[in-house]
């Protein structure tokens, strides 16, 4: 009788252990009895139910992130090797249409062929090169875009699309770096070209400047400046306390003797 008591005590205690459900921040419980969803979904409390009669399951509310790895196809016809996030979340009052039409394995039965197939659509129109430039973004919002256009009625909210790893065919690769190497090269050149002809153009304005300067000079020396150059020459040759010897005609240009 004892033993029979301690049986009981124990089956008890293992019932109230799993009669009670949980439910934290960002998540969602669905009561289920004898197969069939009832009641209205309920989020951060505590409820105690009987096992043997029914259940509560409980999905995630929160932002969540599911990674996908794939190849997609290009414009050109390659595949391309992906990497990509999708980061999404439930509507809290679609929680029991989910369960109800897609199941607990909404990822799976859902999500992820959608995204498969959008993702197919969207990447064969281009070019497997724009994967790795800005076009990249425009990929990702269309990508999103076909999935909200599907899954946004069905209670899921796709926030974003993110290709985090995009790994190109080797020969491609070569190509595209063959490329990039070819256009710095010519925007070295175009640079260097630019810096000779302002080089150039620097040196022909101040050949023009000292051209010019010369022309100005050689149009103020006339005759009578000349002259009145050369007596002041004279003068200050008169007046300096060295001894000189000077020889001219008074005309051409003297000759300056040191008389030491």
């Amino acid at each position: 009788m004892k033993a029979f008591a301690k049986t009981l005590l124990l089956f008890s205690s293992l019932i109230a252990l799993n009669s009670c459900v949980v439910v934290r921040q960002g998540e969602v419980a669905m009561k289920r009895r004898a197969g069939k969803l009832v009641g209205q979904p309920i989020t951060e409390t505590t409820r105690v139910y009987n096992p043997l009669w029914s259940t509560y399951i409980k999905v995630p509310v929160r932002n969540i992130n599911l990674e996908v790895a794939l190849d997609i196809p290009s414009k050109e016809g390659l595949t391309i090797r992906s990497e990509v996030s999708i980061l999404y979340r439930l509507d809290p009052e679609q929680v029991p249409n989910i369960l109800r039409d897609v199941g607990i394995q909404f990822e799976r039965n859902l999500i992820s062929p959608v995204f498969r197939s959008a993702l197919a659509d969207v990447s064969s129109r281009f070019m497997a090169k724009d994967m790795h430039t800005g076009m990249r973004t425009q990929i990702e919002n269309e990508v999103r875009d076909r999935m909200m256009a599907i899954l946004s009625e069905r209670g899921f909210i796709i926030d974003a699309v993110l290709m985090k790893r995009i790994v190109l065919p080797t020969t491609l690769t070569a190509a595209i770096e063959e490329k990039l190497s070819a256009e710095q090269e010519a925007q070295r050149m175009q640079f260097i070209l630019e810096r000779e002809g302002l080089e150039a153009e620097r040196k022909r304005m101040e050949a023009e400047g000292t051209r010019d300067a010369q022309r100005i000079l050689s149009q103020g020396l006339t005759p009578e400046v000349l002259r009145y150059e050369y007596i002041e020459a004279l003068k200050a040759l008169a007046t300096s306390p060295n001894a000189k010897v000077v020889i001219t005609n008074g005309e051409d240009q003297p000759v300056l003797l040191n008389a030491n």
